[in-house]
């Protein structure tokens, strides 16, 4: 786990500092890849892969490496009306975090949501469905529920500067019977100030409220980021540390780290 995190923060270092000319052509500038790669309902196809590792998990330190696959399509219904898919699909490796001694490796639950975003000028609005859909290949990395609930984004931008905050609930409402039902709130506010060579400083929150087992969870993330190509594929580099400001000790993390590697497809 820490070679194949360790192999993602050079990758960063070195994509950064090697970085080629930003896109020409008009739209696809540095600067105008990273507005759209801070703003969730960009009319933009792109492939992230957020890499998360956290230690000090639990009672018994628990360490736990997580890569989420996270492609966005989005899909042009009309003049002034786009669906923006966003799939999250987590691959999870972790240690000591169930209890003692324990090991889990697999697929985890994947959530699926669909923004319908109108062009408006001003303000950026989002609205649609967020499905729980059970992929879990073990059963401690799953809920075996299948969820859904409303998501909704509002959120400011203007030349180099993006704010705002996206969130869900999803409820469960089928699955296996004889496990917990899922009910939980996540929402996660941001501010982004991007330059002209594409790089990007920003903070980001993220809060996780489990209904049904009463506990929070509030991570605090400033971040560094990077527009750059690797022969003809854009891509964007990002890392940040996942601070731990609020969490039971049942959840929470003494501290974690995170890398993103986004391929990028202009249209």
């Amino acid at each position: 786990m820490k070679n194949s995190f360790l192999a993602i923060l050079l990758l960063f270092v070195t994509f950064t500092i090697s970085a080629q000319e930003e896109p020409a052509k008009p739209g696809n500038s540095a600067q105008e890849l990273a507005d759209k790669m801070a703003n969730p309902v960009a009319s933009l196809i792109s492939v992230p892969l957020q890499n998360n590792l956290t230690y000090g998990i639990g009672p018994y330190n628990g360490i736990k490496y997580q890569i989420n696959i996270q492609p966005v399509v989005p899909f042009k219904l009309s003049e002034n009306l786009n669906l923006i898919t966003r799939y999250i699909l987590p691959v999870v490796d972790q240690q000591d975090v169930t209890g003692e001694n324990t090991h889990e490796f697999g697929l985890s639950d994947a959530t699926v949501t669909a923004f319908f975003a109108p062009k408006t000028k001003g303000i950026i609005l989002g609205v649609g469905p967020a499905f729980l859909v059970p992929t879990a290949t073990e059963k401690l990395l799953g809920t075996e529920k299948f969820g859904i609930g409303p998501s909704v984004l509002v959120m400011h931008q203007g030349k180099g500067l993006s704010i705002g905050f996206l969130a869900n609930q999803i409820w469960s409402v089928a699955g296996n019977a004889d496990r917990a039902d899922f009910n939980q709130f996540y929402t996660q506010i941001f501010l982004t100030h991007s330059y002209k060579s594409g790089a990007s400083l920003g903070i980001t929150s993220e809060i996780t409220q489990n209904w049904q087992g009463n506990t929070t969870l509030i991570t605090v993330s400033p971040n560094v980021g990077a527009i750059t190509k690797l022969g003809g594929q854009t891509m964007q580099f990002a890392v940040m540390p996942l601070i731990p400001v609020v969490g039971h000790s049942n959840i929470r993390p003494d501290w974690g780290l995170r890398a993103v590697v986004a391929f990028i497809f202009p249209q």
